[in-house]
């Protein structure tokens, strides 16, 4: 692959609701650099891109829940390989949790935090990934998912 090309990844937010009806985001570490990112992964044959995406909270998180099945939008980051730097779209879908898993693929391999959106924001290293997150709460559509139709604070 031409290393000037942009890969498409794919990707879960996932988020819950706490007591107070405020939406937490559950960030992950990295395997390899230990930075706050959310589950990514490659796109899976015969999966559409968000149920692969829910595929990877699972392995990487433990997560399950709904998928948001119109994509949130999309961040680019550059992806360091062994020999050099390869650009990344990463198409990103929410995820609604409804549990965490005991035991998952990963847990072993990563950290999971789940902290407010403003913190998420903050946490995340890549820039175009935090103003996607940014955009979340002016997102009629996916504050409706998120809180089924009753009121949410962010």
């Amino acid at each position: 692959m031409d290393s000037r090309r942009t890969a498409h990844q794919i990707a879960a937010v996932p988020l819950r609701l706490n007591a107070d009806r405020r939406v937490e985001i559950c960030l992950i570490t990295s395997r390899s650099t230990g930075r706050w990112i959310i589950p990514k992964g490659w796109p899976m044959k015969g999966l559409r891109d968000d149920d692969a995406a829910a595929v990877e909270a699972e392995e990487e998180a433990g997560l399950t829940g709904t998928m948001l099945r119109p994509s949130l939008g999309s961040f680019r980051y550059w992806r360091r390989t062994r020999l050099l730097f390869r650009r990344q779209r990463v198409e990103v879908f929410l995820l609604r949790v409804k549990r965490q898993r005991k035991h998952w693929k990963e847990q072993h391999q990563r950290q999971v935090l789940w902290v407010p959106l403003h913190d998420a924001i903050d946490l995340v290293l890549e820039p175009s990934l935090g103003a996607l997150l940014t955009r979340l709460p002016r997102d009629s559509s996916a504050c409706a998912f998120i809180g089924r139709g009753k009121a949410i604070r962010f």
